[in-house]
């Protein structure tokens, strides 16, 4: 007997019902659930029941409905992305318009530690340069030029820097992936 209040199997017309209930196609919902659409669509259309993981994926999404919502990807609002990473989860987005100086934030975790700016939901500018200084070598470095020699840099600048070294630091597992 399950020590979880989680049927062991699914029918495809579960399948299909949270699907709906989501608004989502079988493309999307694959997404979701990390299978193909064509597994989806064997899924729905089959008689035989379902195991594995997506049975809890379908009593969570049937209780949380919301929560699919919650990870989709914003459309980019401004000319530079970062994408904030924690080996390979997405933690923070990071949408800039530098010549305005604005900066939109979506956290794609509750844990504050693994946010980019912690509990800051609506960083200033400011607090996006000092996000970027954290993320690389201090200006104050000994033997800095040499530094900026070997990333084939001119000057010190913090997003050209995180550019070369992904923002990567020797003690943690994080890093920052930047879309222009």
């Amino acid at each position: 007997m399950s020590r979880f209040a989680i049927p062991d199997t699914v029918s495809g017309r579960d399948i299909r019902a949270i699907r709906k209930k989501l608004g989502m196609t079988q493309g999307e919902f694959a997404e979701l659930v990390h299978v193909s659409s064509k597994t989806i669509e064997r899924w729905e259309t089959g008689k035989k029941e379902i195991t594995g993981p997506v049975t809890t994926l379908v009593k969570i999404l049937n209780e949380y409905p919301q929560i699919g919502e919650d990870y989709v990807i914003p459309e980019r609002i401004y000319p530079l992305r970062l994408w904030y990473m924690s080996e390979n989860r997405v933690c923070t987005i990071i949408d800039v318009d530098e010549r305005s100086r604005q900066v939109k934030v979506y956290n794609f975790t509750r844990d504050y530690m693994e946010r980019a700016f912690g509990k800051e939901e609506h960083p200033d500018f400011e607090a996006y340069e000092a996000f970027l200084e954290s993320r690389c070598f201090p200006e104050s470095r000994d033997k800095m030029k040499l530094i900026l020699k070997d990333l084939d840099l001119p000057f010190y600048d913090p997003l050209l820097i995180i550019e070369k070294t992904k923002g990567k630091m020797a003690e943690d597992d994080f890093w920052i992936r930047i879309e222009r």
